[in-house]
């Protein structure tokens, strides 16, 4: 059993790509489950990375992917909790207890876990509260555990920027419930780093770490500025309590999930932390960044792209 063997469980979803990706880089052995293999089929050609057809919900099959691994990364996390109101505990809260005892059955130790910024069993949502009831599953278990808790994560393949920015380019103005609550977005790059970096000793041991950026926006600054970056940039109406309550609740009922009344409490904390970003990792702005992926929208958009990859070609890497 070695540590370059790892199980990252949601490593097909839009954080453990990345996250995979940067330890194939380092070389390590990478299994990851998923229920269909061609949906990681980017992952499949990585030549470190076994991708199993596994449903990681099934114990038998969970205890067959984590057998043997040095340690296991656990990303699956849902936004929604759905209409049986039972994915929130199912996938946050009892995938979490599966996967704890399944390590500590097999003898794997080492314990990676994504939480959420605002995790808390008492906070004002069932995203928080799973978040919280998962951590404290963690925290109790006999593991050697590091917990993550990012704010809103953005990148190149993100259902944040990218879908305001789309829905931007369909209507001539943006309502827009709490408008007003904070975040501070960070880059999926340098949350993989965080993950990845703390393999390196054993310093992050039962250490729980706020992931966030270096900049507070308010949620109207984010989709102003998503559709600036998009081409397609539209006047952004906030909406009082009254009207977000009934723009969520009519949200929730669509088939593609945009906004849901247990998102809109949640927005009632806001998601920012003063925590240093761990392990001596420069987060990256979302200025910085975003261009990369939306440079072709406009010609300002294209300038951007040109010196953000001159600048990210000329720094240094960071220390390990």
């Amino acid at each position: 059993m070695e540590l370059n063997d790892i199980c990252v469980i949601g490593g097909g979803g839009f954080v453990g790509r990345h996250i995979v990706h940067l330890l194939a880089a380092r070389g390590l052995r990478v299994r990851v489950p998923a229920r269909d293999r061609e949906r990681a089929k980017d992952l499949i050609l990585l030549p470190t990375v076994d991708v199993i057809r596994a449903d990681v919900h099934d114990d038998v099959m969970l205890a067959d992917c984590i057998r043997g691994a040095g340690a296991v990364i656990n990303l699956v996390g849902v936004l929604h909790d759905g209409r049986g109101k039972g994915a929130f505990a199912a996938a946050h809260v009892e995938l979490t207890r599966k996967i704890i005892a399944a390590c500590e059955a097999n003898g794997v130790k080492r314990y990676l876990h994504m939480s959420a910024l605002g995790a808390d069993v008492n906070g004002p949502s069932r995203y928080q509260q799973s978040k919280g009831a998962a951590e404290a599953l963690v925290r109790a278990s006999k593991l050697e555990w590091t917990l993550f808790r990012p704010s809103v994560v953005f990148g190149p393949d993100d259902h944040f920027l990218n879908l305001f920015a789309k829905l931007q380019a369909l209507t001539p103005v943006m309502f827009l419930a709490k408008a007003e609550a904070r975040f501070q977005p960070v880059y999926v790059e340098d949350v993989a780093a965080a993950f990845v970096r703390a393999f390196d000793g054993r310093a992050s041991i039962g250490g729980a770490f706020d992931l966030c950026g270096p900049r507070v926006y308010t949620l109207r600054e984010l989709v102003t500025l998503s559709g600036t970056l998009g081409g397609h940039p539209r006047p952004v109406i906030g909406l009082g309590d009254a009207l977000s309550y009934l723009q969520a609740l009519a949200l929730e009922c669509l088939p593609v999930k945009l906004m849901s009344r247990d998102n809109l409490a949640s927005m009632q904390v806001d998601n920012i932390s003063a925590a240093p970003f761990p392990f001596g990792i420069k987060p990256v702005s979302i200025e910085a960044a975003a261009p990369l992926w939306f440079g072709d929208a406009n010609p300002r958009g294209r300038y951007q792209n040109y010196r953000g990859h001159a600048g990210r070609a000329t720094q240094a890497p960071p220390s390990a």
